[in-house]
């Protein structure tokens, strides 16, 4: 039986005027850490998207090129690329087979895109994928409401947290913020 390469952490949390995107650095074959500092968060359209992904790394990869020649197509219009990706994505026989996440974030939208066709926008402006999400929004929904910490320093608190508690998260966290 084949082995997949697997798990991370992806979160966006969106407060006030910032949105901040983060993940962690652990990639995962079976039940051995392979890397420990993989860039799962990247900037595109001129720095002014941000994308995290979770799944299969060459998939993912696939997914964001093409997410970013439709970026470009469409001059920047995160939600019109991101609905012609996933229709793309839902449809395509080659596409469709492809297994990851894309979390895209702009100065005014928050985006979970996924291979079924889904284009998702919080209610609340948080946002978590792969193996630790859960456990990233739930650190995060409890410092919104309880603190005044910035989107920043939520989002890598909650990664923080995770990563303590989640086997297929590490604490090599990068995050990235539009403000």
């Amino acid at each position: 039986m084949e082995e997949k390469i697997r798990g991370t952490t992806i979160l966006s949390v969106r407060r006030g005027s910032a949105v901040a995107l983060g993940g962690d650095g652990q990639v995962t074959l079976g039940n051995v850490a392979i890397k420990h500092g993989a860039k799962k968060i990247r900037r595109l359209h001129h720095d002014r998207v941000i994308t995290g992904f979770s799944g299969s790394s060459a998939d993912s990869f696939a997914l964001l090129e093409r997410y970013s020649s439709k970026l470009e197509r469409h001059q920047g219009n995160v939600l019109r690329s991101a609905h012609e990706l996933a229709r793309e994505w839902r449809t395509d026989r080659m596409l469709r087979r492809l297994e990851s996440l894309l979390v895209v974030v702009d100065k005014e939208h928050s985006l979970l895109i996924s291979g079924s066709g889904d284009v998702i926008e919080p209610d609340d402006g948080i946002i978590g994928v792969g193996s630790g999400g859960p456990l990233a929004v739930a650190a995060a929904r409890a410092l919104m409401q309880k603190t005044d910490l910035s989107a920043r320093d939520i989002t890598e608190t909650a990664l923080k947290i995770a990563a303590e508690m989640c086997i297929y998260t590490n604490d090599r966290i990068i995050v990235e913020e539009l403000t």
